[in-house]
């Protein structure tokens, strides 16, 4: 078997805690980043957050059972990779593994870079007086793609430095930044709306250079952009319709699992699940607090109206900047409620942890897919190379690199590129969709490895917890697809195009996923061809497991 692989053992070190992985898949699903950037974008549906929130998560509680239990019976690293082209075979395993985490990652570095301005440095150069660069910072075109520039040059440190290090960026992240939501949170609740449309008008001017009350012309940019998601409420049915566009946030706390050879106790099926699992039930609650807290202060009807107002704009659909002319952070608008500048600062600054906590996420599981592939002799050999730290630093070099010229392409919006990046998520799924019958079907096509597992003798009603669970996840994953590709409200008057706008009618994104399924097969077949004669069976590569 060692002449099977690049060499005898990974190289992997198991530097990480199981609270680590709780940290990681925490800000995987990262309520200050992506849910409050994915929030905002969901200003024109017309089913209840809060209900979409619950239901969103009772469905993906059988994500983390699925991952869970694949985790402790292979805990490699690459996960869905291995896991894949070990029930499945070769070639599917590697397509969907591939385009999931490498091709469709590169479209990620705009929205972490839109992110990194639109939480941290927009609001940070404003509180400290610098109203030009904020406003700058907060338009499109260049100022986007030097924020993306920066994400990838930070993730690139982060990731370059290891485990260790990025496990403790991590830790101070998680801890600052918990601090901070608690302060936002109690100004929420302590404040008042009276208290909060003052300060809107003050602290915008001081921080933007905005004059007169934005209050009123924020609502009437808002309704003019047909806000309307209300916090509960709403129809099964709508509920169910805004599902797809909600989990664009929080499907991901099984983000770590291609990172599992490198924990400690991984083979614990009880603690794997508590760490994802508790990673998603807290980020549900405290999304439940921030919208009540928006409720009672902001007034849930003008947090809409600011979004809708916002993104009405930055995506096209008007040419007249809204009266607030930067995203409406909610943390930002929090600290809005007090006058203390330096409060303000300090609350800023702590929130700004979450996206550096997080922003190693981008690529840091990605790296490990890569790793592994190479590790089978599916890709250059010197991508399974790790430098000092173990990071697999040419597998990174392969996410940095072609991000920076998908930066570009989004940041100007050449030939509508931006249209695509919606199509990540959709990579994504549908290579969680694999993972989902590789488990349901893991009992009878590894017998053997299953029997000898831990969760063997996990069932209900005297069925494989693990089937179960892998076809209630398939079964949403199938849902969210269908509703992602034929869009049922597409070109509805008011809306922008479809809910979802990814669907079959985008030739853009529907193009872009073929090339990338298109070109994980030409890897495939051209490395198993090449393999072949140089004397290397892939087939016997791939049905045996790497040792870490």
């Amino acid at each position: 078997m060692s002449n099977l692989f690049v060499r005898k053992a990974t190289g992997m070190v198991r530097s990480w805690s199981v609270f680590d992985a709780f940290i990681y898949a925490f800000f995987s699903i990262n309520l200050v980043t992506l849910g409050f950037y994915s929030f905002s974008q969901m200003y024109y549906f017309g089913g209840g957050m809060i209900p979409a929130l619950i239901i969103s998560a009772v469905f993906i509680i059988f994500e983390v059972i699925v991952y869970a239990s694949l985790i402790a019976v292979m805990p490699r690293s690459g996960g869905d990779y291995v896991w894949q082209t070990r029930i499945f075979g070769g070639a599917i395993g590697f397509i969907l593994a591939i385009t999931g985490w490498w091709f469709t990652l590169w479209l990620w570095t705009p929205i972490y870079g839109d992110m990194l301005r639109q939480i941290v440095i927009t609001p940070l150069l404003g509180a400290f007086g610098m109203q030009q660069a904020a406003v700058w910072f907060a338009g499109q075109g260049t100022a986007l793609f030097v924020c993306s520039l920066l994400t990838l040059a930070f993730v690139a440190m982060v990731i370059f430095l290891g485990m260790k290090t990025y496990a403790r960026i991590q830790k101070y992240s998680f801890y600052a930044g918990m601090l901070g939501l608690l302060i936002v949170i109690i100004l929420l609740f302590t404040g008042s709306p009276e208290r909060f449309r003052a300060g809107l008008d003050a602290n915008a001017a001081a921080y933007f250079g905005t004059q007169g009350s934005l209050y009123g012309p924020t609502v009437a940019a808002g309704q003019e952009a047909f806000a309307s998601t209300p916090m509960t409420g709403g129809s099964f049915y709508l509920i169910l319709l805004t599902l797809p566009y909600l989990v664009f946030f929080n499907l991901w706390p099984n983000w770590g699992a291609t990172l599992y050879g490198e924990v400690r106790g991984a083979t614990d099926y009880k603690r794997n699940f508590a760490g994802m699992a508790s990673a998603l039930i807290a980020t549900t609650l405290l999304g439940i607090l921030f919208f009540l807290g928006v409720s009672r202060t902001i007034g849930w009807d003008f947090y809409m109206q600011a979004n809708g107002a916002w993104w009405n704009y930055a995506w096209g659909y008007v040419t007249a900047a809204p009266p607030l002319p930067v995203w409406p952070n909610p943390p930002m608008l929090a600290t809005f409620l007090t006058d203390n500048r330096l409060v303000q600062i300090i609350v800023l600054l702590l929130m700004s942890t979450w996206w550096f906590g997080w922003a190693g996420t981008l690529f840091l599981s990605s790296t490990r897919i890569i790793f592994a592939a190479a590790f089978d002799r599916l890709l250059p050999e010197k991508a399974a190379e790790l430098n000092n730290n173990g990071t697999p630093v040419n597998a990174m070099l392969l996410m940095v690199l072609p991000a920076m010229l998908v930066s570009a392409l989004y940041a100007y919006n050449v030939a509508g590129f931006r249209s695509i990046t919606l199509a990540a998520t959709q990579g994504i799924a549908i290579m969680y969709f694999g993972t989902a019958i590789a488990a349901i079907i893991l009992p009878f096509r590894k017998k053997a490895l299953y029997e000898a597992s831990p969760i063997a003798q996990m069932k209900v009603g005297g069925i494989r917890l693990i089937s179960i669970a892998g076809v209630i996840f398939g079964g949403f994953l199938a849902f969210l697809l269908v509703e992602w590709f034929f869009d049922p409200w597409l070109n509805t008057a008011g809306v922008p195009p479809g809910l979802y706008g990814i669907s079959l009618a985008n030739t853009n994104s529907v193009i872009f996923l073929l090339v990338c399924y298109g070109t994980a097969a030409a890897i495939y077949y051209g490395f198993k061809a090449r393999r072949r004669s140089e004397g290397i069976n892939l087939d016997k590569v791939q049905a045996e497991i790497p040792v870490e």
